[in-house]
């Protein structure tokens, strides 16, 4: 069992080209290019990013029962401050430092105006919190986001092999396998690939 403490690198970033952060036959997470960054770390090793760009977030959570589909997939454009923790051995190569201009096409005055901004972000979801990395998000194949939402709260996407949750404002998604739970604001769907259940809330 490994717990990790995280902060924020005083580096900031900017992307050189479109980076897919994550993807699975659920979803897809992106990033544009000339997006700003700041690295989180731990140990001195970076272990995601705090970003601020035009990202977009498509995410499969339709549920199959017996009287048709259930759910409606997520098509969520990201245009806000967000957070990634996880696997970013094959995006490190993908920035460069940011300058002045890059930081006022997101609208910023300067470096610690966006330091400030991230800074916010980082303790809404991790403060000073210590996080346990076991198969999530150290070296293996775990990913986290921490996305703003219309009502100032955050969405959260967690993704780890064939296991995902997306929590959001309006719903709670949770997939392994062929097992699958929707719960919506009216109803709650419980399924495992060829029996269904549904519940009214």
């Amino acid at each position: 069992m490994i717990w990790q403490k995280y902060k924020l690198d005083n580096e900031v970033l900017k992307t050189n080209e479109m980076l897919t952060l994550w993807k699975t036959e659920n979803g897809i997470v992106e990033i544009d290019k000339n997006a700003i960054a700041i690295p989180i770390t731990s140990d001195d090793a970076r272990k995601g990013y705090i970003f601020h760009g035009h990202g977009k977030l498509l995410l499969d959570t339709i549920v199959e029962t017996k009287r048709g589909a259930v759910g409606k997939p997520v098509e969520k454009e990201i245009n806000a401050p967000f957070l990634m923790l996880g696997e970013i051995e094959k995006i490190q190569q993908s920035f460069s430092a940011a300058n002045g201009e890059d930081l006022k096409m997101m609208g910023y005055k300067n470096e610690q105006e966006f330091r400030t901004k991230a800074g916010e972000l980082f303790d809404r979801f991790l403060g000073r919190r210590m996080m346990h990395e076991h198969n999530c998000c150290g070296n293996t194949s775990g990913f986290i986001f921490a996305l703003p939402n219309s009502d100032g709260k955050l969405d959260v996407l967690i993704s780890n092999d064939s296991k995902l949750v997306y929590k959001a404002a309006d719903q709670v998604f949770v997939s392994s396998k062929h097992k699958t739970v929707l719960k919506t604001q009216n109803e709650v769907i419980v399924s495992n690939g060829q029996k269904s259940l549904v519940f009214e809330c």
